[in-house]
């Protein structure tokens, strides 16, 4: 049997934290002088490392702050007083139940029980065709599974098998799509990526699948491209639109230097297209990049076709 007073406990770097939960390296730094929170440890060579339970309190601090809520005034709260407060700000208790119809979708991945999961979504999108599959379940199934993991209702690896689960369903309904010639008359080449800060792929994969049912032409890079290579892959195929996606875990200026430097470096060749729940495309939206949210993409391919008639 383990000895629990043995086990190590699970700490994370500071590139960790900022990764996972969007809060910035240097703001980091700030909260602990300013706040006496977060408390690192140190590790023998003398750099910060982060217990697990200040992680899950900072991912709440994190949401609280794009809901609008100060740092000062929420600080110093538990995680328990977060969670409520998220709950109070949402709409939503922390601890209420997921509507009957996801709820068995949450049930199933709190009971790991993923090749059931893959049924039932898969089911779904035999009854439902792929972009309502997408607007109507996968969307708000994964703003759920999102809100759950923040406020530590999942714990990170159930959020990860949801994640894979799901990809594996999607990129099969992706694959099992005709698939648009890059040279078809009026068929827009998509790339999609997200920024090398980004890790978080799911959002990408939905708008790949919208995108790909209004007859595009789709090219994913995967998540956490360079920016040299996004533009170094953008001019060898000739895209056209250039898609990245935004979660809210993303640190909002680092989500804004890389749309700038993006945009300098295309030099206008290709659009830029963004979206996702970061709080850096509701308040500070640049006004190089179209921001649009998956139930608006079939009428934005629209409209680019009739800005580009071919």
């Amino acid at each position: 049997m383990t000895n629990k007073e043995n086990t190590p406990l699970a700490l994370s770097t500071i590139s960790d934290v900022e990764r996972d939960t969007g809060v910035a390296k240097e703001t980091l730094r700030v909260w602990e002088r300013r706040y006496a929170f977060p408390q690192p440890l140190r590790d023998p060579n003398g750099e910060r490392i982060y217990p697990q339970d200040q992680v899950q309190k900072l991912r709440l601090v994190k949401r609280l702050i794009d809901l609008g809520y100060r740092p000062s005034k929420i600080i110093q709260h538990s995680a328990d007083e977060l969670r409520a407060l998220t709950g109070q700000a949402t709409s939503v208790k922390a601890t209420s139940v997921a509507p009957p119809e996801l709820q068995g979708y949450i049930d199933l991945c709190k009971s790991h029980q993923m090749e059931a999961l893959r049924r039932k979504l898969s089911q779904a999108l035999l009854m439902m065709g792929l972009k309502s599959f997408v607007i109507d379940l996968v969307a708000p199934l994964t703003a759920l599974v999102g809100e759950a993991w923040a406020s530590g209702i999942l714990a990170t690896f159930e959020e990860h098998l949801y994640t894979e689960s799901l990809t594996v369903v999607m990129r099969s309904a992706i694959f099992a799509m005709p698939q648009a010639n890059g040279n078809s008359h009026g068929a827009p080449r998509i790339m999609l990526t997200t920024l090398p800060q980004e890790r978080h792929g799911l959002g990408l994969l939905m708008a790949e699948a919208m995108c790909v049912a209004e007859s595009a032409h789709c090219i994913s890079l995967g998540v956490q491209t360079p920016l040299i290579d996004i533009v170094e892959a953008a001019q060898a195929q000739r895209v056209d639109i250039i898609a990245l996606s935004f979660s809210v875990a993303m640190n909002a200026r680092q989500a804004l230097d890389g749309l700038a430097e993006l945009h300098t470096r295309l030099g206008g060749h290709a659009e830029l297209w963004a979206g996702g729940s970061n709080v850096a495309l509701k308040r500070r939206r640049p006004p190089y990049v179209r921001v649009f949210a998956l139930n608006e993409l079939q009428s934005a391919i629209a409209d680019w076709r009739q800005r580009h008639p071919r």
